[in-house]
């Protein structure tokens, strides 16, 4: 059988996943430069709590006699705030790494939330804006890509974020059990909402209302979410602001 046209489709196929993934490296890197302040005070903050804590240590142990017992709880929170800045650092070096294939694996959509808001919340209180989270912990399993997953959140929140900074305001996590047993997740903003008219026109690449927006993290996000089997779309709010909405398949009983 002459399989040159298949192989040809394929070898189409590889490149096209590698232009999404670099081009989902390249909006990574991108929103670096917003969140650097936020980052860095992140960091900062554990690193300072285990300098206070390792000047107290020696102040105990050079007590006469070495006072051991407060000398070792403040020992201990040195490991805790070490290891509390170790773990962002890990998560930045996850985030953004070139190159990485996809991994996927069984996770819990609160989870990469609590993952999300702890890395975005410095820069939601820079802008006077308030994080809540509605979501329900009894949601079932989902089988992604974390790496994926938390790009998807950190766009759609850095939009909400985006769309408030000026006048402040309250963002909002949510998520709930669909009629077909998908889950939807949906980030609310009190903003300056979406225009009036061609809301579509907002997933298409390279188009942005920001003008230093390189007009792909929807179009990366879309992307994603297509690639795991859901969806994502945008409304109005009643009141003030917009909210995302993207779905996801849960994990069936038989692939736990």
């Amino acid at each position: 059988m002459d399989i040159t046209e298949q192989k040809h489709a394929e070898e189409e196929r590889e490149k096209l996943r590698q232009l999404q993934a670099d081009l989902a490296h390249s909006n990574r890197v991108n929103m670096m430069g917003e969140l650097a302040a936020a980052l860095a005070h992140e960091i900062k903050q554990p690193i300072a709590a285990s300098i206070t804590s390792a000047n107290a240590c020696i102040r105990w142990l050079a007590h006469d006699p070495p006072d051991l017992e407060r000398a070792f709880r403040a020992a201990n929170r040195i490991e805790r705030h070490g290891n509390r800045a170790a773990a962002v650092i890990n998560r930045l070096q996850s985030f953004y790494k070139k190159g990485s294939p996809p991994e996927r694996e069984i996770l819990k959509v609160e989870d990469v939330v609590k993952e999300m808001t702890a890395l975005l919340k410095n820069e939601a209180v820079r802008h006077s804006i308030t994080i809540h989270t509605n979501i329900d912990q009894d949601l079932p399993d989902i089988f992604a890509d974390r790496v994926q997953l938390q790009q998807v959140f950190m766009n759609l929140i850095l939009n909400a974020i985006d769309a408030m900074k000026n006048e402040g305001g309250e963002l909002t996590i949510s998520s709930r059990l669909d009629s077909q047993s998908q889950i939807i997740v949906s980030i609310s903003d009190t903003g300056v909402g979406l225009p009036m008219e061609g809301i579509e026109q907002i997933f298409e690449a390279f188009y942005s209302t920001k003008p230093q927006g390189m007009g792909m993290g929807l179009v990366i996000t879309r992307s994603i979410m297509e690639s795991h089997g859901g969806r994502v779309w945008a409304t109005r709010n009643e009141g003030p602001g917009s909210s995302f909405h993207f779905t996801l398949p849960v994990v069936s009983e038989e692939a736990q």
